[in-house]
């Protein structure tokens, strides 16, 4: 199981507890890199800047908003999604190539061109379907957060 810190955001009672709502930025290790300045991934996160996570949480602990928390998170969904988004591009790039250079270019009499168009649009259609269930995959792991130690009080 991976843990993170997570700041309350709103809680909401009811009948099972508490619906709490949970917000942290993702955090990268370029932060403390000290090759930061001249390397690619570094300028990047800067351009990109910090990506705000939400979670949600139905808990029996009391917590307040702004408070910080310790939730933990399954590895499973990690990993489909890292899978899921750098497998599916590849595999439908490599499928893409093979259909277009074994079957659609000689049938068509076309030369390499085509191979080479046909491998860019299946590989943007595996970017679209992996993106479409790494979403699905982001959502089903949202709901299997849990809740594992409140750590301290809201700062004023």
């Amino acid at each position: 199981m991976m843990t993170a810190l997570a700041t309350v955001s709103s809680v909401t009672k009811n009948i099972k507890g508490y619906d709490v709502e949970l917000s942290c930025e993702q955090q990268t290790s370029c932060s403390s890199c000290s090759s930061q300045k001249s390397c690619g991934t570094g300028i990047v996160s800067k351009a990109i800047g910090s990506k705000a996570l939400h979670w949600h949480l139905v808990t029996k602990k009391m917590v307040k908003v702004g408070q910080v928390v310790e939730i933990g998170l399954a590895e499973k969904s990690l990993l489909q999604s890292a899978a899921v988004v750098y497998l599916i591009p590849l595999f439908s790039l490599m499928a893409g190539a093979l259909i277009a250079n074994w079957w659609i270019a000689p049938s068509l009499g076309l030369g390499e061109g085509l191979v080479i168009i046909l491998s860019a649009l299946s590989a943007l259609a595996g970017i679209y379907a992996a993106k479409h269930l790494a979403s699905r995959i982001e959502r089903q792991s949202s709901e299997q957060v849990i809740l594992l130690r409140v750590l301290g009080e809201p700062v004023s």
